[in-house]
């Protein structure tokens, strides 16, 4: 069975368009509460599939970044190799050792060109990781608000069935706490 918040929330609001129906103030006001709740818990639904994707997407694009640091990082170690056998050659002397010093001097200078290129990929991947980090905690904040937002709906059904005040209060502090938990999601 599939969770499609869109879908929910308008099959909701027709329940409450039946109930509605039957002309009794307090069946319309739990009705028109179903079909408030509904939409936002549509709303968060959506926005906890967006976290969640984020959250995702930010953690491949830093596998990526760190998978560039690393070859960047074996790049460095094999010139390192070169520059140092160019180095050994340039102190064995010969009609070349001149050659091979210069050589030796240019890996230095390509070290350090390719040194720094693997620290900004390093810098990029933690980035990355923050924000991977930040979009999983509003996901976990915003299914918390989901879930109440919903057990909310649910207990409105319960006060329609019963005819009880009391669950219809319920309901509203229910759908009020995961307004609450939804704001919490991105102001923490």
């Amino acid at each position: 069975m599939t969770h499609d918040p869109a879908l929910d929330a308008h099959e909701h609001a027709e329940h409450a368009e039946h109930a509605a129906h039957e002309h009794d103030p307090f069946i319309s006001r739990v009705s028109i509460t179903i079909a408030v709740l509904a939409v936002l818990a549509a709303s968060v639904g959506s926005l906890e599939t967006i976290e969640a994707g984020g959250a995702i997407t930010s953690s491949s694009e830093a596998v990526l970044s760190q998978d560039k640091a690393t070859d960047l990082w074996d790049e460095y170690q094999a010139d390192s190799l070169k520059k140092h056998l160019y180095g050994i050659a340039a102190d064995a002397g010969g009609a070349k050792a001149a050659q091979y010093a210069g050589t030796a001097r240019e890996q230095i200078g390509k070290q350090a060109e390719i040194k720094a290129k693997a620290l900004e990929q390093e810098a990029e991947r933690d980035k990355l990781l923050a924000a991977s980090r930040a979009h999983e905690r509003h996901h976990h904040w915003l299914t918390a608000a989901a879930t109440l937002l919903e057990i909310g709906i649910a207990i409105c059904t319960v006060a329609i069935i019963t005819r009880r005040r009391a669950f219809w209060a319920g309901s509203l502090g229910l759908g009020a706490a995961g307004l609450v938990l939804c704001a919490v999601a991105y102001l923490l």
